[in-house]
């Protein structure tokens, strides 16, 4: 004779992948952005206990997890970089590094056969 499954044994909700807790998200990610990602996960938590609603909260853990899988897949000094670049074109409006449109668009006609 088996056990008896019972079915509230299972819970319906997903458990977060061991990379996607709070406590693992802010390990990820670099110093500069560890106080950006404390303080929004504290300001969804205080707005999800007075409003009983998990969606910003949820929404600041999915935003910060993709930012800590890039930083750990592309290595923190590679999303300096690029947050470093981010910041410069933001401030100048200008980014060096581009390739201008009419170099891009001659290439892509000459990859066409035009």
């Amino acid at each position: 004779m088996t056990a008896a499954v019972n079915p509230f044994d299972a819970s319906p909700v997903p458990a977060l992948p061991p990379d996607a807790t709070p406590a693992a998200i802010r390990a990820a990610l670099i110093d500069e952005e560890r106080a950006e990602f404390d303080q929004a996960y504290r300001d969804a938590l205080a707005e999800a206990a007075r409003t009983l609603d998990l969606t910003r909260l949820l929404d600041v853990l999915r935003n910060y997890h993709r930012i800590a899988w890039l930083t750990q897949s592309q290595g923190p000094e590679a999303h300096r970089r690029m947050l470093d670049k981010a910041t410069q074109i933001m401030r100048t409006g200008q980014n060096p590094d581009a390739v201008p449109n009419e170099q891009v668009e001659a290439l892509i006609r000459k990859r066409l056969g035009q």
